[in-house]
This record gives C-alpha cells, structure tokens and sequence, in this order.
C-alpha cells in the first residue's frame, strides 16, 4: 500500500505515516514501513520538500504560503533549503509576475484596486513588504 501512495507523487514521512493509518495499518507498523523505506531510497524528505516547493513556486506561491504548506504536510521549518536558497528580489519578480498574470498590467490606481490586488498578493502567501515593493514599483526586478 506505501508503494502504491508513493508511486504517485513524493510523500513525506508524517505523512505517509498519516496515510497509513487512515487506512488501518497500526501506527508501529506503519512507522516500520516508513524506516524500511527511508532506508531503501524510496521516501524521501528532501525529495518530497524540493518537488513541492517546485510545484508551488510554477503556481505563483510566495514564501509563506509554501512554509505553512510544507509545515502542515509535517516538515520541520528548519529543513526547508530550497527556500532559503531563493533570494528576495527572486520572490519580488515571483510576485510581480503572479500580479500581472492575475490584473494583467494595470497598477492599482486608487486604494480599493491597491488593496484588492495586496489581498490577492497575501493569499498566495507574499510577505507585506514584497507586496508594497510590487504594487509601488511600475516594474518590479
């Protein structure tokens, strides 16, 4: 059954784990399963924290919505490098290019678009600072 879950997308430990015994298997098996699999190569940690960090960065997702995605899927904050390995005027182009995707190239004119555009910018997880660098700049780096 653990095969089978991996075999669609990376998982990681807590997880799978979690996964399991949803579907019956004792939490000690379940733990065993996962340790056999972490030795054999086929769970990963590292992997499943750089596919979904891909994932979410190509979906136009700031750096805090990817913490807190990775954090419910169990991860520990402290093993999260490819993120910190992202400079911020990286995460100000990611932003910047996931404003216009959404509002094309209109700059918010008045303070309702400027905060509908700051709300859109914060839901996809962008820190306020990057989002007045995006909305305050005519083309941000």
């Amino acid at each position: 059954m653990a095969l089978r879950l991996l075999a669609r997308r990376e998982h990681g430990r807590v997880e799978l784990i979690a996964k399991l015994e949803r579907r019956g298997i004792p939490a000690a098996q379940a733990e065993a399963t996962a340790k056999r699999l972490e030795d054999e190569g086929l769970l990963s940690e590292q992997r499943f924290i750089e596919q979904m960090v891909q994932i979410r960065l190509r979906r136009g997702y700031g750096p805090l919505r990817i913490r807190a995605d990775l954090r419910s899927h169990g991860i520990d904050s402290g093993v999260m490098e490819p993120l910190d390995s992202i400079e911020e005027d990286e995460w100000i182009r990611r932003a910047a290019a996931a404003r216009q995707r959404h509002f094309s190239d209109t700059l918010p004119n008045d303070s309702r678009a400027w905060a509908r555009q700051a709300r859109f910018l914060e839901r996809r997880g962008y820190s306020a600072a990057q989002i007045a660098r995006v909305l305050s700049e005519p083309s941000a780096p």
